[in-house]
């Protein structure tokens, strides 16, 4: 497997979890337990960072700089959907961000993951090429799978995943 594939399925399997939080409309203020992150928080976190990984990869001001003081890091989650923009447009601003990232990562072949970005920080060396990059927002996706799936289950809904019985007999 090339670090193309593996980045790239990565973030498909990461992406996955936005089907979670997409079902969650009914309810985008759910919180898992006193002080957890709210569905609503999750979707604009990751669309910010996703903004982020466009400013480093392109050299552009991050899309959602307007956003940061609701979602970016420090932001605390509140109660009040009035202080957020609509659930639909963060998570359709997600989808589209994730979208962009995507068709650049196809368009790169594994020697160009090995580029600096155009925009870096002394704060976040972790984040020094395309590649690893795009790996740390696929990892930093998946970490919050787990709370949407929490999440979920804290609303009732039920289990995201759901094993056929050949999978469970595996």
């Amino acid at each position: 497997m090339t670090s193309k594939a593996a980045i790239t399925k990565a973030l498909k399997f990461g992406e996955q979890f936005c089907n979670a939080l997409a079902d969650m409309k009914d309810a985008p203020l759910e919180r898992p337990c006193a002080g957890g992150n709210h569905a609503m928080w999750i979707a604009g976190h990751l669309a910010v960072v996703e903004g982020r990984l466009h400013k480093m990869l392109f050299g552009i001001p991050n899309p959602l700089e307007h956003w940061k003081p609701l979602f970016d890091w420090g932001s605390t989650p509140v109660d009040d959907a009035s202080a957020y923009p609509p659930f639909e447009e963060v998570l359709t601003t997600l989808t589209n961000l994730r979208a962009r990232t995507m068709a650049h990562l196809e368009s790169l072949d594994d020697a160009e993951l090995d580029a600096p970005i155009k925009v870096s920080s002394p704060h976040f060396p972790i984040c020094d090429t395309v590649g690893n990059s795009l790996l740390i927002i696929a990892l930093h996706q998946c970490g919050h799978a787990g709370e949407a799936f929490v999440i979920r289950r804290a609303a009732g809904k039920k289990p995201f995943f759901n094993p056929s019985p050949e999978l469970r007999a595996f």
